[in-house]
């Protein structure tokens, strides 16, 4: 695995005990901490109304890692393209571009990345806007192509490569994605049940195009490394308890690890919340570079993303550390 390209998704979890400034402030230190250990990208996801999840402005958060790194690619996984409009994304994204040139990419899923209620103060009337994906996907590649949709530029925007992901979790993405000859990433780290079906899809009916010549496999996953299984088991129940958080409706702040989740979940949650948590990596390193091998190996994907929610810091840094480790060897 010495040349395979790993990742990093930040949903910039707050943390219990903790502030939305230091979530702020731990994201800077895990980019730049990627960015040194050789880590591709650092991306961030658009959600809204979670008390638990602080990238709502997701561009801005972009800007600012990007700012306070160097090299490392940032970019979105990904901005949910039906909460706006594709012109403001053209210029919001070519205004990054513009600041930090060859180290943007733009995710864009469909979802409303929040509850109706929520979507519907996002999007208003216009709560029929998933509908229209395929359609924005075009405008906002005219605006960067400068065709001048409607006598329109977007400006800035207009002429600069800016790499469009297609992000998703069902075969419709995986149908859009191959349609439009663009790389495919999918969320797998929460939603596994449509994963091996979508990316094979995606690769029999890719069409090459002038962004990709073959078909681009990124996987979102769940990743805890610590020096021993038994204590990387200890660290993920954090993520555990923020998972029944989702299977109950009611979220929290990343919890500190417990000894027994038994006493926390019922076995409905416990199965519920696994089911979601199926594409997840936990162990030493010499445990989850045996996982991680056989997982590439089986589908053939040609990115890892990874994402950790661990309630230390240092932990969190370190689990990134042992991974980048592993998939060194």
């Amino acid at each position: 695995m010495g040349n395979f390209k790993y990742s990093v998704l930040d949903l910039a979890t707050v943390i219990e005990g903790h502030t939305i400034a230091d979530t702020f402030k731990y994201s800077v230190a895990n980019a730049r901490q990627a960015e040194a250990l050789g880590y591709t990208r650092y991306w961030f996801a658009e959600h809204h109304n979670m008390i638990n999840v602080a990238s709502s402005a997701t561009s801005l958060l972009i800007g600012h890692i990007a700012a306070n790194t160097s090299g490392i690619r940032v970019g979105s996984g990904g901005i949910m393209l039906p909460n706006h409009s594709p012109l403001v994304i053209a210029e919001q994204f070519g205004t990054l571009e513009t600041l930090y040139p060859g180290r943007i990419d733009l995710g864009l899923g469909r979802a409303p990345g929040s509850d109706q209620a929520t979507a519907f103060a996002i999007r208003g009337e216009n709560m029929n806007a998933a509908f229209h994906f395929p359609q924005d996907l075009e405008s906002l590649q005219h605006y960067f192509a400068g065709d001048h949709p409607n006598n329109i530029s977007a400006v800035p925007g207009e002429g600069l490569d800016i790499p469009i992901w297609i992000l998703g979790s069902s075969l419709d993405s995986a149908r859009l994605a191959a349609a439009k000859g663009l790389p495919y990433a999918f969320a797998s780290h929460f939603a596994p049940t449509y994963f091996l079906a979508a990316i094979e899809l995606y690769r029999q009916t890719f069409k090459p195009s002038k962004y990709l010549a073959e078909p681009y496999v990124l996987a979102c996953v769940n990743v805890v490394v610590a020096d021993t299984d038994h204590e990387a088991e200890y660290l993920a129940t954090s993520l555990k308890q923020l998972f029944r958080g989702i299977i109950t409706g009611r979220r929290q702040l990343l919890p500190p690890p417990v000894e027994k989740m038994d006493d926390i979940w019922s076995p409905a949650e416990r199965d519920a919340a696994m089911q979601m948590l199926t594409y997840s990596f936990t162990g030493s390193k010499p445990t989850v570079e045996t996982q991680l091998k056989d997982f590439i190996s089986r589908t053939g994907i040609n990115e890892i993303m990874a994402t950790s929610h661990l309630y230390d810091q240092n932990a969190r840094l370190k689990s990134y550390r042992l991974l980048a480790e592993a998939l060194k060897t």
